[in-house]
């Protein structure tokens, strides 16, 4: 830290200086987020366990009152499920519609990613982590060797993707007369309501997924149509607390079943239609 500051007064152009101060300062602010949110983790934990808060403000060395205060402040535990600095959402992209490639069509996304882009950020930033996306092109090509990362694009949009879901051996995609989600475990399919009688619901899956470089995980959100990741959003916008409870940031992969509005595309209804499978290894 002493090494950060001198390095920043030693800058010569003071608007470069005041520039470098600003960076230095949004990257302890970062920190000083994540030290919080552990904070108030330990208390709760501590408290879980059967510890009075006259016992851990003993422990901690401060008043009974201050331990109350302690527990509430801060970004809750289950904000390290995201991440723990900025998060980069990818958004599967299609060329835009219409136009021949020789014409250069833009990369585009559809209306649901955008809308679950909005509902991410806005969950996200209630507990102090800002928000990024991009647009992953339509050769599927996209870095998940990354912290701090969500991805929301459907296997047929992304090889590299696909490939890593085949390491799930409890769910899986798979396609006869239509895409579909199986749960191998039960030996049960979960088709899309769309695909089978046309009524307003979806299926989705969520999952912590490995790198391809084995340095970490990235969230992962995917739908059997576009609309099944808003579902899997909703729920986690309802549920993210109990989740994170049951998995911490460990690798799983569960399915959600939503159901919506045909008119305005807004999820009513989400819940989970698995177990929480947890990936070993």
């Amino acid at each position: 830290m002493q090494e950060d500051m001198q390095k920043v007064c030693g800058i010569a152009d003071p608007v470069d200086r005041a520039k470098a101060a600003i960076d230095l300062m949004a990257r302890y602010q970062s920190h000083v987020n994540e030290l919080s949110r552990i904070r108030r983790e330990a208390i709760e934990e501590a408290q879980g366990s059967g510890m009075t808060q006259a016992e851990i403000a003993k422990r901690l060395g401060v008043s009974r009152g201050r331990v109350g205060q302690l527990a509430s402040s801060g970004p809750p535990p289950e904000r390290a499920f995201f991440g723990t600095d900025l998060v980069t959402v990818s958004l599967g992209g299609k060329y835009e519609a219409g136009k021949a490639l020789d014409q250069k069509p833009s990369e585009v996304v559809t209306r649901e990613d955008l809308d679950n882009f909005e509902h991410l950020r806005k969950l996200l930033g209630g507990m102090k982590l800002d928000t990024q996306y991009e647009v992953i092109p339509p050769t599927g090509i996209v870095n998940l060797n990354r912290d701090n990362h969500i991805v929301v694009c459907g296997p047929r949009l992304s090889p590299i993707v696909a490939q890593v879901l085949e390491g799930d051996d409890n769910l899986r995609f798979a396609k006869d007369r239509a895409w579909h989600l199986v749960d191998q475990v039960a030996g049960k399919e979960y088709r899309s309501p769309q695909d089978e009688d046309g009524s307003a619901g979806d299926i989705g899956y969520l999952g912590r997924l490995p790198r391809l470089d084995g340095k970490g995980t990235f969230l992962y959100i995917a739908g059997i149509h576009a609309i099944g990741a808003n579902g899997v959003v909703h729920f986690l916008e309802n549920n993210v607390a109990e989740v994170y409870r049951e998995v911490r940031t460990r690798r799983f992969s569960t399915l959600i079943s939503c159901r919506y509005d045909p008119e305005t595309l807004e999820v009513l209804e989400s819940r989970r239609v698995t177990p929480l499978y947890r990936h070993e290894g």
